[in-house]
């Protein structure tokens, strides 16, 4: 009987723990470098792998870095948001091609249209990781100072950027 009695426990202790996972908002994700310096990397772009995509870059100026790859939904659901945001010239959008291969990559940005000032190609993961990126699309709000204002998890559209990163943006610029 003692054996039927333990995993019936532990099933009966799972399932609130369960529940409260997925009733959490994935957007609202932390993240260890919110007020902390970006990670440090070097990465070749994926457009030019004879050049690099680095922290380096995201400093003197407020900044976007989105981390995407061609077999995330909601990567392709958002694009057409970041396009058009890229048209406008708000802000620059800086990228990290997750966990992807780069001829699938390009053929994505040919096809679609690429938003980004630059995108490193990540292609092992490895950055994406050192960001503490839990999956794709993830957008992170950098201050001039190379620091990490705030991190989205989650496709972007207009009413989620009008609401959560307008108002930051606004505030780092004062």
């Amino acid at each position: 009987m003692n054996r039927f009695l333990l995993p019936l426990v532990a099933v009966v202790i799972m399932i609130p723990i369960m529940i409260l996972g997925l009733q959490s908002d994935p957007s609202k994700l932390p993240s260890q470098y919110i007020g902390k310096p970006a990670p440090e990397f070097s990465l070749p772009t994926l457009m030019d792998p004879s050049k690099t995509f680095s922290t380096a870059d995201l400093k003197g100026q407020i900044s976007l870095v989105n981390i995407w790859a061609t077999w995330c939904g909601g990567c392709r659901t958002e694009h057409g948001f970041l396009m058009e945001l890229a048209r406008t010239n708000t802000i620059p959008i800086y990228a990290i091609d997750w966990r992807d291969k780069r001829p699938e990559a390009l053929n994505f940005m040919n096809q679609l249209g690429n938003p980004y000032v630059a995108s490193g190609f990540d292609e092992d993961g490895r950055v994406g990781i050192d960001w503490g990126a839990y999956g794709a699309p993830e957008t992170f709000l950098i201050d001039a100072d190379g620091i990490v204002v705030y991190r989205f998890t989650g496709p972007l559209n207009r009413a989620l950027w009008e609401q959560e990163f307008v108002p930051r943006i606004a505030e780092l610029q004062e």
